[in-house]
């Protein structure tokens, strides 16, 4: 049976929870979970013969729109994003997510209902914190999983089934607005939290904003689907760091592959950390791409495109802090991440690839 979308959870009853899994479901409750910035998250917890017998999970998690109508118009791009994930992307490649039970929107996005496996038993990743090396090799050969199975697919540009979007790739358009933005935009960020960088990180900066257009641009002969904001906050760990998942697919799109796993990478160790891993982990990503049937990537072509993307990390760390919601932890949060990938910039030669490119 089709279920109605909803956009409140009070609206997934235990009636409406029976139709969707089919068996009965005698009670539900619900709890607000996350900080609902962009969306409203709730895990709902389930009793009842369906339960009983196995067939309903004992619990699982709703994610609806924003309350705000003016929100949810604004927000209705990243909506649908990632409901297209869900409902016609994550079953066509290989990286862990949580299992997905409805996937549903309206024409605009602007009102949808998600409702994914609970993740209780996981620990979400801490950006600040950082992470282990053992458990960025976890996740760098997960994020493989997604590059990978539609590595250079020109099916994700022309779609063959008419129920299926295709998705954009960034133009000179696109590229002329960021380089346009980005100045006014690095001003905006370093009047929030520029005592927390160093003169050297102010600098960087300011120089990503020379190359950025022609950056965004080059090296179209390389592309896949990428999350666009794998990082470890984005990221669910099971107890012992052995396994993950990828959540929050509101920025999902088209791109340079290596952009994900520069900004994870650059994002997620501190410098010392990051220069005594990073080509074991990107070995470990090129391995994992091999397995999942990439043949035209070289070891040594991975490597120098991990060098190049490690702008990723300010501009979207520079951007997000800017026009999001502000915080304390946020503030501390972008700041750290510019600090990180800005290092790995100087230590990389990141920039004088960007002016050849």
């Amino acid at each position: 049976m089709t279920v109605p979308l909803v956009t409140d959870v009070d609206a997934m009853t235990p009636d409406w929870l029976t139709d969707l899994f089919g068996a009965p479901v005698e009670t539900a409750t619900a709890h607000r979970i996350g900080t609902g910035q962009i969306a409203s998250c709730h895990r709902i917890t389930m009793t009842g013969a369906g339960v009983d017998a196995g067939v309903v999970p004992r619990a699982v998690v709703a994610k609806l729109p924003a309350a705000d109508p003016a929100a949810r118009e604004m927000l209705a791009g990243a909506y649908a994003s990632e409901v297209r994930f869900y409902a016609h992307l994550a079953d066509t490649v290989e990286i862990a997510v949580p299992a997905c039970h409805l996937a549903i929107m309206n024409d605009t996005g602007s009102e949808f209902t998600l409702v994914l496996t609970d993740l209780h038993a996981h620990h979400q990743g801490d950006q600040i914190a950082g992470c282990s090396t053992a458990a960025a090799l976890v996740a760098v050969r997960n994020l493989a999983g997604l590059h990978g199975p539609r590595w250079c697919d020109p099916t994700l540009l022309a779609p063959t089934a008419p129920d299926v979007p295709a998705l954009t790739v960034n133009g000179p358009a696109e590229a002329a607005m960021l380089a346009e933005l980005y100045p006014s935009t690095v001003d905006l960020f370093l009047d929030a939290v520029g005592e927390q960088l160093t003169a050297a990180d102010v600098e960087t900066l300011r120089e990503v904003g020379d190359v950025i257009e022609r950056w965004s641009l080059a090296r179209p002969e390389r592309f896949a689907l990428i999350h666009g904001d794998h990082r470890l906050d984005n990221l669910m760990f099971d107890a012992g760091d052995t396994e993950v998942l990828a959540v929050d697919w509101q920025t999902v799109g088209i791109g340079l592959p290596a952009r994900d796993l520069a900004f994870f990478v650059g994002t997620a160790l501190e410098p010392g950390a990051r220069r005594a891993a990073e080509t074991d982990l990107v070995d470990a990503y090129h391995q994992a791409l091999l397995g999942h049937g990439v043949t035209d990537h070289d070891r040594d072509e991975c490597h120098d495109d991990y060098r190049f993307a490690m702008i990723q990390g300010p501009l979207v760390s520079v951007f997000g802090c800017a026009y999001g919601t502000r915080s304390p932890r946020g503030d501390e949060m972008f700041a750290t991440m510019v600090r990180r990938s800005c290092a790995a910039i100087r230590d990389l030669g990141t920039l004088d690839l960007a002016r050849h490119c």
